[in-house]
């Protein structure tokens, strides 16, 4: 069994099973559909020296994200949420900010309107390309201790160094951990967003499980994994984005301070829910299971009955629940998406076309699948046309729901 990526223990546990599924991201193109599709097997497992949840480093991020198909600003509410955190800080007309995995300059379009100078490190060539074409200015390099020093050479150390829904992206992640320290200058701050594994489990968020996310992190291994690099937690803040997140506060450890109660706070939560012991994980499989027989019931019976069901979205998350549950398209259509970077393609595995978002209107189905259930307040009011020709939508996370 692979060790550790953390503390090297070889005492895990298995959490679930998902099977054998392609990397989600890997949207096929055409011409592709009748060529092999390589599968990796999808098994989460805890560390139970240091609970870090993780799977085992089946694919390297260089296999992923250096051509991408997830460009953030196609997605309202992350935008507004990114908005409104940079209106939050406390920024300097002489501070600087580096976001890390900044994709298309979501975030730092913000601190650029503010006349704050900044800078992006994005991996992915065609998605950085599309931030500097909105005026953010980004390098495109993995964060590694080496990269940092480079752009520590050039441009300086960072006031504040933003790393969001990317710590889980990196299998290495002392390496990276030591990256942010490199970045930070030794008074400034790092924030990192991260979905939090205690609302993963207690909400039965399964299909964010896939290859391109190597660990799941509670406050708990996640001050570990920051003190592995040599960062200290000073403050947490429990959001709801991506189903629930936690935005850790943390400071280079030699100049940090005491930890807000807010930290001791989620870690007792935490500890309630019987995430620092085995007894907590002891059933989400069953629950998973339950989630894939709900759905496949639901499309099998809409099929027989002669109903349409397409599908809205088709994110990473999405293909991890439709190749878990067996999903083909007998039983969805098609799905669309907002990135038409997509259209045309097809989702990995399943192979369910990808069109775009005005299919449905011509179409006017029976029932919308909605896949990225995390933005389900944004796409209930983007979708309430459907609801004109009597149509319904369906949210399969936590449990199956028909609006």
């Amino acid at each position: 069994m692979t060790p550790c990526r953390l503390c090297g223990s070889t005492d895990m546990t298995g959490v679930v099973d998902l099977g054998a599924t392609p990397p989600c991201e890997r949207v096929l193109t055409a011409g592709q559909l009748d060529e092999p599709e390589v599968t990796y097997p999808l098994r989460l497992r805890v560390c139970t020296s240091c609970w870090l949840a993780q799977i085992p480093p089946l694919i390297s991020p260089e296999e992923t994200f250096t051509d991408y198909a997830y460009f953030s600003s196609y997605s309202t509410s992350w935008v507004e949420h990114a908005r409104a955190f940079v209106a939050g800080l406390d920024l300097k007309p002489g501070s600087f900010v580096v976001e890390v995995a900044s994709n298309d300059g979501y975030l730092l379009r913000h601190v650029v309107e503010r006349g704050v100078r900044c800078l992006g490190v994005e991996p992915s060539v065609n998605v950085g390309a599309a931030a500097r074409e909105r005026g953010v200015p980004t390098v495109t390099a993995f964060l590694t201790p080496e990269s940092a020093r480079a752009i520590v050479r050039e441009h300086g150390r960072a006031d504040l160094v933003v790393a969001n829904n990317v710590y889980a992206h990196i299998p290495d992640v002392i390496g990276f951990t030591e990256g942010l320290r490199t970045l930070v200058a030794d008074d400034g701050m790092v924030s990192v967003e991260v979905q939090h594994l205690l609302t993963l489990i207690e909400r039965n968020q399964y299909d964010t499980i896939y290859h391109e996310h190597f660990q799941y992190y509670t406050v708990a291994s996640a001050r570990r994994a920051l003190a592995s690099g040599g960062l200290a937690v000073v403050d947490v803040e429990l959001l709801e984005t991506h189903g629930g997140s936690i935005r850790l506060w943390a400071r280079p450890s030699e100049y940090g301070s005491a930890p807000s109660p807010r930290v001791a706070d989620v870690l007792a939560l935490e500890k309630a829910a019987g995430l620092h012991e085995v007894s907590g994980y002891a059933e989400f499989a069953g629950r998973v299971a339950r989630v894939r027989r709900d759905l496949l019931r639901f499309l099998i019976d809409a099929a027989e009955s002669g109903r349409t069901v397409v599908g809205y979205g088709a994110p990473g998350k999405g293909n991890t629940l439709l190749n878990h549950c067996g999903v083909r398209p007998d039983l969805l259509a098609y799905t669309v998406d907002r990135n038409p970077y997509k259209h045309g393609r097809f989702t990995p595995g399943a192979r369910i076309p990808i069109l775009p978002t005005g299919r449905i209107a011509a179409d006017r189905p029976d029932y919308v699948l909605v896949l990225p259930w995390n933005l389900r307040e944004e796409l209930v009011e983007q979708l309430s046309y459907v609801h004109d020709w009597g149509g319904r939508l369906v949210f399969p996370i936590p449990t199956l729901e028909v609006v």
